[in-house]
């Protein structure tokens, strides 16, 4: 006989940590389980590990709205995060629920039931669960692999090519000449901490990316810290770092030409006299078409101005012996090149689901509040923004769920599945230009026209939305079970023309 739990969280990361901590605190008795590839918890911030690492946020949204982040350091290191995080599950005893090394493959949800059949990998077989409700917290980075383009000539490469995904621990750069291919977080983050050792490091990039200083400690949390205690210092700080980020986020959409000027203002000042800004610090798309990528207490400028780092926009032609040669004709050389060329996508983490026998075909259902799949039962899912942190998001999600399981449980409701009305368009999940995005984005579920079936990308409308708005908005259908969807072909298309039914109001 499969165990059954009445919640079961894919992942272990900052989202499924979080989400466990939701679930706990609203329903002591409820059983659940959290399931995790890998042999440890951590998610992103275990893996990632290469020199440097460290949050594109700062933590006073990308931690937890429950435990306060008290460090002075606003923009943390990756394994300060890790510390929090696993302080976090120890804290609550959500460690204790954690089934390391399992891969979910597959989930069936039986309409006839009202549960889920999760299907995992584990030591080399399979084991099954049952729950009643599903939570996948797995993000959407693609785990197993990085994003690297076909190089010509990389064969013939005499030094070492590694990609920052899978940082190799003996990996000894010290007095080599470094080159790192790219200019998004990752790459701004390596290089100032790879001039620590390496004998000079240069950043190679196809076009610039904008870049912006910031403090690394904010002064403002540390005195209300002292003035309010922790935890009323943390909400304050953290709603201040939301306006901030939401009045330059809206003014880079609105006003892109002013914001474009203040970035390139504050570059300026941070390099040598004379240096060419123009060609290696201006983007040819406007702010927030991609997300800024944040320096904390302008590192790699200082790099740059102590003659440490450099910068080289080019493209690559092929790779040498000795190093790369450039369209330009010009040869850098190199002993270590890092391949800071981005991350691969994967939806759901690469779970196949299924609906009463009916396998579902991701890009064709539509995303709900962009956590729930149309057509797909007692199923919600955690994908933070594109233009602020991470957990803002996931937080509100688990709310969200804890909300919505309440609601089911007052009205005696076993599922709840969420249908769009054919006024409703398919648009793409995120409206986000980045490379990363786009190679993949066409593998994952769309969103709507409209609300809510729109991925929205503001925090202060997401909290009245998700955290005081109505569980039953006339789009969610709520059943008492035991019969499978009205319109049972319509699950893996993701559309369906009816009202909800047998729903209360919330």
């Amino acid at each position: 006989m499969s165990e059954h739990l009445d919640v079961l969280i894919v992942g272990a990361g900052l989202s499924g940590i979080g989400a466990a901590h939701h679930l706990r605190a609203a329903f002591p008795h409820r059983t659940y389980a959290i399931l995790e590839a890998r042999d440890t918890l951590g998610g992103t911030w275990d893996l990632f590990r290469y020199p440097g690492v460290r949050s594109d946020s700062d933590m006073h949204t990308l931690g937890y709205r429950f435990r306060p982040w008290t460090q002075a350091e606003a923009i943390a290191d990756g394994p300060a995060i890790l510390r929090y995080i696993r302080q976090t599950a120890a804290d609550a005893g959500i460690d204790r629920h954690i089934r390391y090394g399992h891969r979910v493959i597959e989930a069936s949800w039986s309409s006839a039931e009202s549960r889920w059949s999760v299907l995992a990998e584990h030591d080399g077989d399979t084991c099954e669960l049952t729950c009643d409700f599903l939570l996948v917290c797995s993000g959407y980075y693609h785990y197993d692999e990085g994003y690297t383009p076909r190089f010509a000539g990389i064969g013939d490469f005499r030094g070492k090519v590694v990609h920052p995904q899978h940082w190799p621990e003996d990996l000894d750069y010290t007095g080599k000449r470094v080159v790192v291919i790219g200019s998004g977080a990752t790459a701004v983050t390596l290089v100032p901490a790879l001039t620590d050792n390496a004998a000079h490091v240069t950043m190679l990039q196809r076009s610039p990316t904008y870049i912006l200083p910031v403090p690394a400690r904010d002064a403002l949390a540390g005195r209300l810290r002292a003035l309010l205690g922790p935890r009323r210092a943390y909400t304050v700080v953290r709603w201040k770092n939301v306006l901030v980020s939401t009045v330059i986020y809206q003014l880079s959409r609105r006003r892109p030409r002013l914001i474009r000027k203040f970035i390139r203002d504050l570059t300026v000042k941070q390099l040598p006299p004379g240096y060419d800004v123009d060609t290696h610090f201006k983007p040819v798309y406007q702010p927030w078409d991609q997300r800024l990528c944040l320096v904390p207490d302008a590192d790699l400028f200082r790099a740059i101005r102590g003659g440490r780092a450099s910068v080289v926009t080019d493209r690559i032609e092929r790779f040498t012996p000795t190093g790369l040669l450039l369209a330009s004709g010009r040869e850098l050389e190199a002993d270590v090149v890092v391949t800071a060329t981005g991350l691969r996508l994967l939806a759901l983490g690469g779970i196949r689901l299924t609906v009463d026998g009916q396998q579902i075909a991701l890009p064709h259902t539509m995303a709900y509040k962009g956590m729930m799949l149309s057509g797909v039962p007692n199923f919600a899912f955690t994908i933070g923004y594109t233009n602020a942190s991470w957990t803002l998001k996931a937080d509100l999600v688990s709310e969200f769920v804890c909300r919505l399981l309440r609601h089911m449980d007052a009205g005696g409701y076993r599922q709840t599945t969420p249908w769009p009305d054919s006024t409703v368009t398919p648009a793409p999940l995120l409206d986000f230009q980045a490379g990363y995005v786009l190679r993949d984005i066409d593998r994952f579920p769309k969103a709507g026209s409209r609300a809510p079936w729109r991925l929205g990308m503001s925090y202060a409308h997401d909290v009245l939305t998700l955290r005081y708005g109505r569980i039953d908005d006339g789009t969610i259908r709520f059943t008492r079970g035991g019969a499978p969807p009205d319109d049972h072909h319509t699950v893996a298309s993701g559309h369906d023309n009816r009202p909800a039914t047998g729903s209360g109001r919330a």
